[in-house]
């Protein structure tokens, strides 16, 4: 995309402007009044370039600061200064084989300077605002959304955009930009008297040497227009030409930004956080290296000179005064351990610590073991910050934690609009007060949301994805709340959390008050060897005869989705009166098959560690294979043994680690479990016991 760039002068003060429509700058900046436009005029507006690349014009508006006699520059003066600021951005296009040229030329539009325009215009802005609302879409996307909730305004959203910009009501940003401009880095020239004679000198030196250059082609009667409050005119002024020019003059320019980084910084996508490693020739901007990044391809190309339009972010809401664990439960239903819990964490929304993190919102661990009732914790957070006015986002890795938790949110609030986000969802663009989502969608959120609650943190594919959490974070408002929920939080926030760093609650026993099965351990060759030999060990046959005789639902887990084929033929000619089947992530019946397990329609059913969390079936018993598997952390074997026994029908399920070796995961995993059920004791939230 290419876009017009101005400064203007008020208040004493220069601001450099982007512009999507410059004939909606043109009465804004005029003082002509009216609802939802300016009724002061500027004192003084100069057009640098009516056609630029949108990358390279966001970079000028971010980094061009004022300096003392700008007021008399000369459109040599501009052409020289930007020129410097642009030194990495027109190197790299000649790298790529690139001759930026810039147009001059803009095609008169209709000016809404009739009132009744400008207040069909006033209008269009407020619809496109309240579409946008806490969004970050690239501009395909915004047109996409409009052409399903407001067609009439797709065709002229550009005009609404620029206006509701001017407001301070949506930000225009591109896409990807250098790392120094998105942190702000770069400072205002000195101010100092002797450097300035200086900058004046090293701009005045490069326009001459521009002039000598253009010869004949004299451009005194062709100077830089500013306007005292009026239209930009019809003749524009060289300042592009001049600009080009200039560039062509780099290495000879020394003008010193103080601050400013030497070396070339990365390119990083503003709506994923990654570097934008990609590089193609543009048709938008018309550029040889135009930038884009390949982390959040699949979600719509972000390029140097995408458009991406961002809501301006409202203020936080506050909670009140949490309330009691009493009450928690009386309302909720919640145990005892829930309710404490749920109090902490409303202590912390109504009066949150400053510690829990360096920077953006502030942070809460919610630290219960699996089959805690992680959910039903939060739903007294949920109604808080409802009731309060805010937005809550519940975020969860996976696509099937998504799908069952969204009818347990809606009986829990059934007078609140839930919209439910993941690949191919249908209402991935509807406006409600709760948006549950897999972590991946709230790549398209902005500041949006009051409370975020992040579900199984530690899982993929949120654990170590920079993307994700860069993600989340942006989601939230800044002085918004963060609250995480894990039953096997990441050793880091452990640390934080034990050394008071991170507020935290932790719940030890799950909410029908029997304390977590303890996994047992049977040697069993490796599934490959069993596959190998076409046979199954005896051990392992008669305790899955034990789990069939007591009418079990039967997880059996696999390290690696090929081994699941040979093993469902194995297990149907061992008990051919049972109905076992198996799926995985490449499973397109996976669903399907989920659903038929937990309806008991089917008794076995082997998978992967893609059914480790978020999934709760009546009476389990859980075998684990080749536990020994380097691809079964600490984290993911507690998860899998977590599947069992957390129906209050049937408390103790069982657990088997079934492997060759024993090992320090194993190990880890059955020391944890233990721990969670040592504390449950001693804090007397164990209702029945049963020793092993």
């Amino acid at each position: 995309m290419r876009v017009a760039l101005y400064a203007v002068k008020n208040k004493e003060r220069w601001h450099l402007w982007v512009s999507l429509n410059i004939q909606v700058d043109n009465v804004w900046w005029s003082g002509v009044g009216g609802e939802g436009w300016n009724g002061q005029s500027a004192d003084k507006r100069v057009l640098l370039s009516a056609d630029l690349p949108l990358g390279w014009a966001v970079k000028l508006r971010d980094n061009v600061k004022p300096v003392k006699g700008m007021q008399e520059w000369t459109e040599e003066h501009w052409a020289g200064y930007l020129a410097n600021l642009l030194q990495a951005e027109i190197n790299e296009e000649r790298e790529a084989g690139g001759e930026w040229k810039n147009s001059t030329q803009v095609h008169p539009t209709d000016s809404f300077k009739e009132q009744t325009k400008r207040f069909a215009l006033s209008a269009q802005a407020d619809r496109l605002v309240e579409a946008l609302s806490g969004r970050s879409l690239l501009q395909s996307e915004v047109e996409a959304l409009l052409e399903e909730k407001d067609p009439l305004l797709a065709n002229t959203w550009q005009a609404a955009a620029q206006l509701a910009h001017l407001q301070g009501r949506l930000k225009l940003e591109t896409a990807c930009s250098r790392a120094e401009e998105s942190q702000g880095k770069l400072r205002r020239w000195s101010s100092g008297v002797g450097k300035r004679a200086k900058q004046t000198e090293s701009l005045q030196k490069a326009a001459g040497e521009v002039r000598r250059e253009r010869g004949s082609r004299e451009v005194g009667g062709d100077t830089l227009r500013e306007s005292e409050g009026g239209d930009f005119r019809a003749r524009l002024p060289s300042a592009g030409g001049l600009l080009r020019a200039a560039a062509l003059r780099l290495p000879r320019l020394r003008l010193p930004l103080r601050g400013a980084v030497a070396r070339r910084a990365d390119m990083r996508c503003l709506r994923c956080g990654s570097v934008a490693t990609g590089r193609t020739a543009c048709a938008a901007c018309g550029l040889a290296g135009c930038a884009y990044c390949e982390a959040c391809l699949a979600l719509g190309r972000s390029r140097a000179c995408a458009l991406l339009l961002r809501s301006a972010a409202l203020p936080a809401v506050r909670c009140t005064a949490g309330v009691s664990p009493t009450v928690a439960a009386r309302r909720w239903g919640l145990s005892s351990a829930q309710a404490g819990a749920a109090g902490a964490a409303l202590g912390f929304l109504a009066e949150p610590r400053q510690r829990s993190a360096a920077q953006g919102p502030e942070r809460f661990l919610l630290w219960a073991v699996t089959g805690a009732g992680k959910t039903e914790i939060t739903f007294p957070l949920l109604e808080a910050v409802l009731l309060a006015g805010g937005r809550v986002l519940i975020a969860t890795p996976r696509r099937d934690v998504v799908l069952e938790l969204a009818p347990r949110l809606g009986r829990a609030f059934p007078d609140r609009t839930l919209s439910v986000l993941y690949g191919g969802s249908p209402d991935r663009w509807g406006q409600s007060q709760m948006v549950l989502a897999t972590t991946h969608q709230l790549l398209r959120f902005h500041q949006s949301f009051d409370l975020v609650i992040i579900d199984e943190l530690d899982a993929f594919p949120y654990v170590n994805d920079p993307m994700l959490a860069f993600a989340a974070e942006h989601a939230c408002k800044p002085d918004g709340r963060f609250i995480y929920l894990s039953a096997t939080p990441p050793p880091e926030l452990q640390r934080q959390a034990r050394n008071g760093r991170l507020p935290h609650a932790r719940v030890p026993v799950r909410f029908h008050g029997h304390p977590l099965p303890v996994p047992q351990h049977l040697t069993m060759a490796p599934v490959q060897l069993c596959l190998k030999r076409r046979t199954l060990p005896g051990k392992f046959k008669k305790a899955l005869g034990r789990s069939f005789a007591r009418e079990a639902q039967i997880f059996v887990f696999v390290s690696r989705i090929s081994h699941i084929a040979g093993l469902l033929s194995l297990l149907r000619r061992s008990f051919p009166g049972k109905t076992i089947e198996g799926t995985s992530s490449q499973d397109p019946e996976r669903a399907e098959k989920v659903a038929g397990f937990r309806s008991l329609a089917i008794s076995l059913l082997v998978t992967t560690t893609i059914l480790e969390r978020g999934v709760t079936v009546p009476r389990s018993d859980v075998f684990i294979l080749d536990a020994d598997s380097g691809l079964f952390d600490e984290a993911s074997l507690v998860q899998m043994a977590g599947r069992a026994g957390r129906s209050k029908d049937d408390p103790d399920g069982s657990v088997i680690f079934l492997s060759p070796q024993w090992t320090r995961s194993q190990r880890g995993a059955i020391s944890q479990i233990r721990t969670m059920n040592a504390i449950a004791r001693r804090q007397g939230l164990i209702s029945k016991e049963r020793w092993i």
